[in-house]
């Protein structure tokens, strides 16, 4: 059995890093923006967005399913996960996110998470109506993924995402489906060294298709009328590779040798396919697992200026968590919140809840 998961374990080495070569080759600036679906890009969830997704190779639980699944291995039992996001204050745009995470067996946890994008009404204009007054109409983006991880020894973790993908309005739609794969390495007396590295959003192209890209015209006779179909041009997906590592000091321990104060430093390189690439730093203080504050900086080449920046993130970030123990098998409740700094807009603001049970 150990030999099979050695082998295994090197098969998804040998795979990410072999996917990761190509991602590498494939980013430039020259395709910038020319990917869709890029809120798979976003990272809905308020604790890891709190130090700018800098902890991916120390990352737990559900939110792992969004930066590095093999994450996900650590979930005692069950955690479920609620998280609400004002995104870019000012657009009117929400975020909703939720999930859970179950161990099964052994050494095995499955996944289910949902991201849902809320664009609220936006009036339905015509050539002859620029003005609207005809009714409303609702974009709906919807990312559904099934994930599974598994730890194939106590410092070697690892795992799967498959998600659907679906972004439509009334009569127009694009629906596809991609893969994200990690790993997780952690070593140390108190496990306080870790290692990630995930490949994000790998998977066929997609089109949209629909009514709303067909119009009636009329014969050059005028004998006739007859439907036109306009066909969209395929786009891909924006494929990523996260690398990251983080190490934790702890200075003190109670007479249980619990670990009562720890800081987290966490760094993350994010080679993007179709933007321009990341370093993220963060930093988290915790006291007994209890109270976490956090903070984090994403920068990429323009960001310091407004000239050349080419996102409407400025880099800074910070949030904090709040997680009580209640019952008597260690369940505990948490709320946590992040603050991420754009300009323009006024922001984006994540409130979520967890339970672990």
């Amino acid at each position: 059995m150990k030999t099979q998961n050695k082998a295994l374990v090197t098969l998804m080495i040998a795979g990410l890093f072999l996917n990761s070569t190509i991602v590498l080759k494939a980013g430039n600036k020259d395709r910038a923006g020319e990917a869709g679906a890029t809120e798979l890009l976003i990272n809905p969830f308020a604790r890891s967005s709190g130090w700018a997704g800098a902890n991916s190779a120390g990352i737990h639980g559900l939110e792992a399913m969004y930066m590095n699944v093999a994450g996900t291995a650590f979930t005692p039992h069950t955690e479920l996960l609620f998280c609400h996001t004002n995104w870019l204050v000012g657009t009117g745009i929400a975020i909703n996110s939720f999930g859970f995470t179950q161990k099964v067996g052994g050494t095995g946890v499955i996944g289910l998470g949902v991201m849902s994008m809320d664009f609220g009404d936006i009036p339905i204009t015509t050539v002859n109506l620029p003005e609207g007054g005809i009714g409303t109409f609702h974009p709906n983006f919807t990312n559904i993924a099934l994930s599974y991880a598994k730890g194939f020894s106590e410092s070697i973790y690892g795992g799967v995402v498959v998600k659907a993908i679906s972004e439509s309005i009334a009569n127009v739609a694009a629906r596809g489906v991609s893969m994200d794969a990690g790993i997780q390495y952690v070593s140390g007396k108190y496990d306080q060294i870790k290692f990630g590295i995930s490949l994000r959003n790998v998977g066929p192209r997609m089109r949209f298709s629909g009514d709303g890209l067909s119009f009636k015209g009329t014969a050059p006779s005028g004998a006739y009328a007859m439907t036109l179909e306009q066909r969209s041009q395929d786009f891909d997906l924006p494929t990523m590779l996260n690398i990251g590592g983080s190490y934790d000091f702890y200075f003190s321990q109670d007479s249980t040798s619990r670990k009562n104060n720890r800081i987290t430093a966490a760094g993350t390189f994010t080679s993007n396919s179709f933007s321009e690439d990341e370093f993220k730093l963060g930093v988290e203080y915790a006291w007994k697992s209890m109270f976490m504050i956090r903070a984090g900086y994403d920068y990429e080449q323009g960001i310091t200026s407004v000239a050349n920046r080419t996102t409407c993130f400025t880099g800074p970030s910070f949030g904090g968590t709040v997680e009580l123990p209640f019952g008597k098998h260690g369940s505990t409740f948490g709320i946590d919140y992040s603050y991420r700094a754009t300009n323009p807009f006024q922001g984006v603001h994540s409130f979520g809840a967890r339970i672990n049970l």
